[in-house]
C-alpha cells in the first residue's frame, strides 16, 4: 500500500459496543499511524515528494458517525487507555433533545406496543406473530428514512406511537443499555478536553438529504449543525459527514450546501481510500463493524478483505448501520 503513493485510510464506525473496540484499536495502533481526521487530511492534501512522513506507516483515521452514547462508554475509554485519537460526527439536534435516534425506532416501538393488531396504510398487522412485527417494523423505518422533511418525519413518529398506544411517558423512558441513544453535551465536552477526540458535523437532525423536498432545509441542516457545534465547542468545525452517505442519499443540493457552509472536507460511506486526487467533498471511507473480529479488520484495512469477502460473506453478519 505504501508503494501506491500518498493515501489515507478513513475507517467508518458507528456503534462502539457489542464487540471489542479495544482489540481493534490495539491492532490498528500497532500497524498504522493513527491521526485525527483534520490532521490527516491536511497532511494528505499538502504532501510533497520529500515528505518523510510518506515513508512511515500508512496513516489511518478512526471515525464514528452519529455520536452514540457508547462512543463515550467504549470508544473513548479505549482511546484513553491506548492514547489513540478518534473523530466523532455529531448531530446537535439529538444532543439537545436526548431522543432515541429515528433509525431502529420501528423495531423498538413495535416491541413496546401492547396492541395485538393495527390497521396501517390499508393493511392489518396481527402483532402476535413475529412476521407481522418484522413487516411493520421495516415499514416504519422505511417511512422515516424517506421522509421529505424533518417535521414530517417527527409527525409520522408521533402518529405511529399513538396508533401503537405507546404513551409519552413510556416512549421517553431511557435505558442506558439501549445503544440507540445519543451522547450528551457534557460527555462531548469531556472528550474534547482530553485532546484525544475531535468532532465533525453530521447535520442537525440526520435526515437523508437527497429526500428533502425543500432546498432551504438541506442548507439549514448542513450549515446550522456547524454553527451550533462551533458555538458549543469553541472550535472551528471543518469536516462534515453525509447521513447514510451513499451517492443516492446525498444529492447535488447537499454538495452545494456543504461548499456554501465553508466546510473544508466531507466524507461519504462509499468504499475506498483517500488520495491527494480525491474530491474533498466526496471522500471515501471503509465501513467497519465493532462486532467483527480484529483479524477481519486486519483483512479489511490491508485490502485482503476485498479479495476474500466473496468466500466469507455467507458466514458473516454484516449488520446495518446508519
Amino acid at each position: 500500500m505504501r508503494r501506491q503513493g500518498p493515501h489515507l485510510l478513513i475507517l467508518n464506525y458507528h456503534r462502539a459496543s457489542a464487540g471489542s473496540i479495544l482489540q481493534h484499536m490495539r491492532y490498528l495502533q500497532r500497524h498504522y499511524r493513527i491521526l485525527h481526521l483534520d490532521e490527516a487530511l491536511e497532511e494528505l492534501y499538502h504532501v510533497s515528494q520529500g515528505n518523510k512522513k510518506s515513508l512511515l506507516r500508512t496513516p489511518l483515521v478512526l471515525t464514528f458517525d452519529d455520536g452514540y452514547h457508547d462512543n463515550y462508554t467504549h470508544a473513548f475509554k479505549a482511546a484513553v487507555e491506548l492514547q489513540v485519537p478518534i473523530t466523532i460526527f455529531l448531530i446537535p439536534g439529538y444532543l439537545d433533545s436526548g431522543d432515541f435516534f429515528w433509525w431502529g425506532e420501528g423495531k423498538r416501538l413495535v416491541a413496546q406496543t401492547t396492541v395485538e393488531e393495527i390497521l396501517f396504510e390499508g393493511h392489518i398487522y396481527h402483532l402476535r406473530t413475529v412476521e407481522a412485527q418484522q413487516q411493520l417494523s421495516a415499514l416504519i423505518d422505511m417511512r422515516l428514512r424517506t421522509a421529505s422533511s424533518v417535521a414530517g418525519r417527527d409527525q409520522f413518529l408521533s402518529q405511529i406511537r399513538q396508533a401503537l398506544a405507546i404513551s409519552e411517558q413510556d416512549y421517553c423512558r431511557s435505558d442506558l443499555k439501549d445503544d440507540n441513544i445519543p451522547l450528551t453535551w457534557c460527555e462531548v465536552l469531556k472528550m474534547q478536553q482530553s485532546g484525544l477526540v475531535c468532532f465533525g458535523a453530521h447535520t442537525m437532525h440526520h435526515p437523508v438529504l437527497s429526500y428533502l423536498s425543500d432546498p432551504s432545509e438541506v442548507h439549514y441542516e448542513v450549515a446550522r449543525s456547524r454553527e451550533i457545534l462551533e458555538a458549543r465547542l469553541g472550535n472551528t468545525i471543518r469536516t462534515f459527514a453525509y447521513p447514510i452517505g451513499r451517492t443516492e442519499h446525498i444529492g447535488e443540493e447537499a454538495l452545494k450546501a456543504v461548499r456554501e457552509a465553508m466546510y473544508t472536507w466531507a466524507v461519504t460511506t462509499t468504499k475506498g481510500i483517500a488520495t491527494p486526487q480525491s474530491d474533498p467533498y466526496r471522500l471515501e471511507r471503509v465501513l467497519v463493524d465493532v462486532r467483527r473480529h480484529w483479524l477481519l479488520i486486519a483483512a479489511e484495512t490491508s485490502g485482503i478483505w476485498s479479495l476474500l469477502a466473496p468466500l466469507w460473506k455467507p458466514f458473516i453478519n454484516e449488520g446495518a448501520d446508519i
